[in-house]
């Protein structure tokens, strides 16, 4: 049966979108790939119980949790309580907190289950922030209770420390700090400003080159304690130029949401391992992509993950940081969860229109798993907006 609905665009006008994606095969074990491949992994609100959405929103920690399980069903490791998952736009450092406790627990459950946890400074407003002591402090909480829960980190960008520090120095003495006092290997994370304008200057440049620099100091000071660096800058060449000056053994993680698939095939032998928000919208797709990969299968790989590049593109265009909104749609879409509401109400940060081009380019990417629900699920959106 084909299926089709009515969709609108973006210069006003609406007309007929008949469905041609295939959906695709799970496969009947975690599948091994040759790229470490994180999914950073979004949260489920409760709409039955979420009384005040803004400032303290309620979590399905049930269907929350049982999203993880999906993902590691796939192959992945999980990203918990990063930026997808909402942190500092909808989730504070209480609701992470429980969400890192959960899903650390869970994970004993599974085998060959694993993740890595954020951690930040964000229970402590970057109004509030006064020395750099201050942002140590804070992200000594986090990293501690991380691995107080047999846990490793990822240290999470911090808008405090953006705030205060005066210099690249300011970051090298509190980046010291931490790494100095770890006991498990941590992941970096530099996150552009796209992602967080609060996040602008980070490592005390504006420009590429000095910010390049200091992190660059910070990972030879502390080679022993960084498993490798999340970069999300959406510029391929800057990815590039940090993966080849990274010291032998200190990973590169891609974050490119635009580019990820050409980074991690790699060329001349380099390549960058993955830590994406989109892999929790695009999960089916790039585990077979990775598995592909693994197999020595390039041209596979290319074409099943290739297509879900425009999705994500779409997904994350500016302002980028409301990109949760479209993974979270394709969650609700694909039925892992029964509403599409979100934390803080962030789904009110795109338009009808964008929601519109996502179902287009997920269904053109083969990302639609089950298109009569999601055909259903899409005309009640539509139905919302009056259409």
């Amino acid at each position: 049966m084909t299926l089709s609905l009515n969709l609108p665009a973006s210069d006003g006008s609406s007309a007929d979108y008949r469905l041609r994606g295939e959906p695709l095969a799970r496969p009947s074990s975690p599948p091994s790939f040759n790229r470490i491949a994180y999914a950073a992994a979004h949260v489920v609100s409760d709409p039955m119980r979420d009384a005040n959405p803004w400032n303290s929103p309620a979590i399905d920690w049930d269907t929350t949790m049982a999203f993880r399980h999906h993902l590691w069903s796939l192959g992945f490791k999980i990203a918990e309580a990063m930026d997808t998952a909402q942190r500092g736009m909808g989730v504070d450092w209480a609701v992470a907190r429980e969400l890192i406790r959960r899903s650390l627990a869970d994970a004993r459950t599974v085998q060959g289950a694993d993740l890595a946890c954020g951690a930040g400074t964000d229970q402590l407003s970057p109004d509030e922030a006064r020395t750099l002591q201050d942002v140590i402090d804070a992200y000594e909480t986090q990293i501690a209770f991380v691995e107080g829960e047999g846990g490793r980190s990822v240290m999470m960008a911090s808008r405090a420390l953006a705030r205060v520090a005066r210099s690249a120095d300011d970051y090298q003495t509190v980046y010291n700090a931490i790494l100095s006092q770890t006991r498990e290997k941590v992941i970096l994370h530099w996150l552009g400003d796209m992602f967080d304008p609060q996040l602008a200057g980070y490592w005390g440049a504006s420009a590429f080159e000095p910010a390049l620099e200091t992190v660059l100091a910070i990972i030879n000071d502390n080679k022993t304690k960084v498993e490798g660096i999340k970069i999300s800058l959406l510029d391929e060449a800057k990815e590039v130029e940090l993966r080849k000056r990274l010291p032998e053994g200190v990973l590169c993680f891609t974050g490119d949401d635009f580019n990820y698939a050409e980074l991690i095939e790699g060329h001349g032998g380099r390549y960058s391992h993955a830590l994406l928000g989109i892999f929790d919208a695009v999960a089916p797709s790039a585990s077979k992509a990775l598995a592909h990969l693994a197999a020595g299968e390039t041209q596979a790989f290319r074409e099943t993950l290739e297509p879900t590049v425009p999705l994500s593109r779409k997904i994350f265009e500016a302002p980028t940081q409301y990109y949760k909104a479209g993974v979270v749609f394709l969650a609700w879409l694909n039925g892992h969860q029964n509403h599409f509401t979100m934390p803080a109400g962030m789904q009110s940060t795109r338009g009808i229109v964008h929601y519109a081009d996502i179902f287009r380019l997920a269904d053109q990417a083969n990302v639609l798993d089950m298109p009569e629900l999601a055909v259903e699920r899409m005309q009640s959106a539509l139905q919302v907006y009056g259409l």
